[in-house]
């Protein structure tokens, strides 16, 4: 289960370097089409859609790799079982959040796919298109949080300190 995982977030990760490149790509096709004048519609938006799909894709490595800012001001002063009770708490608000807000981004992009809601730009892409990375990413990050909290329920979730530049959880 553990490589399982462990390949999503990679996978998510790999996704999320590719929608980079598409950003640059689409950057260099605005650009290269003003010095040679010739127009291409969309790049702007896509560029956006790009970017928008890099971040949300990048989230659940990122929470994996203990990149995501924690403030522990509170709960870096605690130890043992008061600090677990408060790392859990912590998790769970996380998993109800990541839910809600993974719920809400699946059904964004359902309602923009039954409405055939198209993005304003010269482009006309169909939004459910592009939220789909928004879907994946909040999907994958309620994974890997609910992962966490198991995790932390077993006694097997490193602190956060002892991730940081660490590889994930072996």
């Amino acid at each position: 289960m553990r490589r399982l995982l462990d390949a999503l977030y990679m996978s998510a990760a790999w996704l999320a370097a590719l929608f980079m490149i598409g950003v640059l790509l689409m950057v260099l096709l605005s650009i290269v089409s003003r010095l040679f004048h010739f127009y291409v519609p969309g790049t702007d938006a896509y560029a956006g859609y790009a970017t928008a799909g890099a971040g949300f894709l990048a989230l659940a490595h990122t929470l994996k790799r203990g990149e995501h800012i924690r403030v522990t001001l509170i709960i870096g002063r605690l130890q043992g079982s008061a600090r677990r009770a408060l790392e859990l708490w912590s998790l769970s608000i996380a998993v109800l959040l990541a839910g809600l807000f993974a719920f809400y981004a699946a059904r964004l992009a359902w309602q923009s796919h039954l409405f055939n809601d198209i993005s304003t730009s010269s482009d006309a892409t169909p939004l459910w298109i592009p939220q789909i990375s928004m879907v994946i990413g909040t999907l994958v990050l309620l994974i890997a949080l609910i992962d966490e909290w198991v995790l932390e329920w077993r006694g097997l979730r490193r602190p956060a300190a002892a991730q940081a530049g660490d590889a994930p959880h072996e």
